[in-house]
């Protein structure tokens, strides 16, 4: 079945990694996360590494170690997350990209534009404390 919404599997293990990252008091390490997730540990080892190189996670080695935000909870958008995996979201003019139109005006009346547009508006607009806290 089609979704007009669609988030990768690597986005959703981004975003419910970092609210449980920002819930925990300390370290937590990936073999925790991705039990309580019931995600592959291999997969999500590998979001949480892309998450390191981008500057959203401390990763720490050691038998006390694990994965720490390096930045306030408070300071993080989920768009800044969910670009971090699936890189900046594009606004497109034409749902086809096409530089050309066969027609005078767009059938879809720029629903794609404003629909992607609230898409980047809400998730700017929440801060990864605002998804620690309905959790």
């Amino acid at each position: 079945m089609a979704k007009l919404v669609h988030f990768s599997e690597a986005a959703s293990l981004a975003l419910h990694a970092m609210v449980l990252i920002a819930k925990s008091e300390n370290h937590i390490n990936v073999n925790s996360l991705a039990e309580e997730m019931g995600a592959s540990r291999n997969h999500l080892a590998k979001v949480l590494q892309q998450l390191v190189k981008q500057g959203y996670l401390k990763s720490v080695r050691g038998p006390s170690g694990g994965f720490i935000l390096s930045k306030s909870s408070e300071d993080i958008s989920v768009l800044e997350i969910y670009e971090a995996i699936e890189g900046r979201i594009d606004v497109p003019e034409c749902p086809l990209d096409r530089k050309i139109c066969p027609f005078d005006k767009c059938l879809m009346n720029g629903l794609v534009n404003d629909v992607t547009m609230q898409f980047k508006e809400y998730f700017q607009e929440q801060s990864l404390e605002d998804f620690v806290v309905r959790s």
